[in-house]
């Protein structure tokens, strides 16, 4: 298909969809951006206005049509209340799109600082997302990094604090780094009742190799298989929701490949942000998996834990719930129930659950005043809480969440559910 007719197919998808919005006006006060802003083309509303608009040249593709795209989270919180049933994570995605293949001239001014960040942000995509088995061979050297203080001199310069990329990425690397080398295949514990997947990510299996292993340590202890194939690659959602979508159905196609040749019952996917991706590859990229991709929360939910005790822990627990697992997947339920297996536990939501931290992918990078100013919600919620200890399912939001209680000064724990879960499991 020439570029031509691919540019008047999707704009005719961004009419279609655009016009089902009847403007009602629900999603409104459910909208992040609306709720910092109180400007209408900052709302879900406002922004399929803006898009129908465009798509039907009734109004120019400029920098404000750009800026308010790039607000949006895509939390797809509006979804839930539309009465209409929009489909508006589609409907961003496909603007974004549209933005990517008519993309406007940077200013002269801001030429140099954008295009030095657009290039190491195309590097860091290019050869360590797209291909996530690299960040393996990274592991050893942040390890140096981090044991030998040399992470603390780095941070304290004022250049590189200045970069938000790179001050991000230098956060990372303070979580723990352990030298795991991932092995194909771990028997479950006898008795043996199935055979999984796991999927490891990018990232997260750099900085959140925690959360993957006592994924394992649980489904084993629980008496399943977990296959973890070493040929999987990102997710796609970076690259998706950038307007990447050639990219996008790449990784997908080449996941499919890795995991279809496998005889499991399930794909268990331990980052809620990369469960929504995999469990939506068919309807949005025409991509499908022989099984079910589910949310570790949810899989552990459904198990029987006979035989299975717990030491106690006296402790008060808050539960942040993803915007991808209460609003896509609609899953957030089985964090309180999974977390209440544990004796003593006080388990309560962090109030405010139903709008974004600000993590949202890359957005804190993109957009750090917004960010900042719905991760400064997350932490005043979270201190009238008075927890002992905060728990998510997106290593995203672990992140953003965790540097923000780290700048305020408060030593608190973010972990994920099944980290808890393991760490609280007694070991026959």
């Amino acid at each position: 298909m020439e570029k031509s007719d691919q540019n008047y197919s999707l704009m005719e998808e961004l009419l279609a969809e655009a016009n089902r919005c009847v403007a009602c006006g629900l999603c409104l006060p459910h909208c992040p951006t609306y709720h910092l802003t109180h400007s209408e083309a900052d709302s879900p509303r406002g922004r399929i206005a803006l898009i129908n608009g465009v798509a039907s040249k009734h109004i120019p593709l400029n920098e404000k049509f750009v800026q308010h795209m790039d607000r949006c989270l895509t939390c797809r919180a509006c979804e839930n209340v539309c009465p209409s049933n929009v489909a508006y994570g589609r409907l961003i995605d496909g603007a974004r799109v549209m933005l990517r293949e008519n993309a406007l001239p940077i200013p002269e001014e801001r030429q140099g600082r954008e295009s030095r960040e657009s290039g190491l942000r195309n590097f860091l995509e290019q050869e360590l997302i797209a291909k996530p088995a690299r960040f393996d061979r990274l592991r050893p050297i942040l390890r140096l990094l981090v044991n030998s203080g040399l992470l603390t001199l780095l941070l304290r310069s004022d250049t590189l604090r200045r970069n938000t990329l790179i001050r991000s990425l230098l956060f990372l690397t303070k979580r723990n780094l352990p030298g795991q080398i991932w092995r194909n295949l771990y028997p479950a514990n006898h008795p043996q009742c199935g055979e999984v997947a796991l999927f490891l990510g990018c990232v997260a299996r750099l900085i959140d190799t925690e959360t993957l292993l006592s994924t394992l340590v649980v489904l084993n202890r629980l008496g399943y298989t977990v296959h973890v194939p070493a040929a999987q690659t990102c997710c796609g959602a970076l690259y998706q929701h950038s307007g990447q979508m050639s990219a996008a159905v790449s990784l997908a196609q080449q996941n499919l490949r890795v995991f279809e040749k496998l005889n499991i019952q399930a794909i268990i996917s331990t980052a809620s942000g990369c469960g929504v991706q995999l469990a939506e590859y068919s309807s949005r990229l025409g991509v499908e998996f022989p099984v079910p991709v589910v949310d570790i929360n949810q899989f552990l939910d459904a198990q029987e834990w006979d035989g299975v005790d717990f030491v106690p822990l006296p402790q008060k627990i808050a539960v942040h719930e993803p915007c991808t697992l209460r609003n896509t997947l609609c899953a957030s339920n089985h964090l309180y129930s999974v977390l209440r297996r544990i004796p003593e536990i006080e388990v309560i939501k962090l109030p405010g659950n139903d709008r974004c931290c600000g993590a949202a992918g890359t957005y804190f990078l993109d957009q750090p005043e917004f960010a900042r100013a719905l991760l400064d919600e997350k932490i005043r919620a979270f201190e009238q809480t008075g927890a002992d200890c905060l728990v998510t399912a997106n290593i995203g939001c672990a992140l953003h969440i965790a540097s923000g209680l780290m700048n305020s000064g408060r030593n608190i724990e973010v972990l994920h559910p099944v980290t808890l879960l393991a760490r609280q499991m007694r070991i026959k």
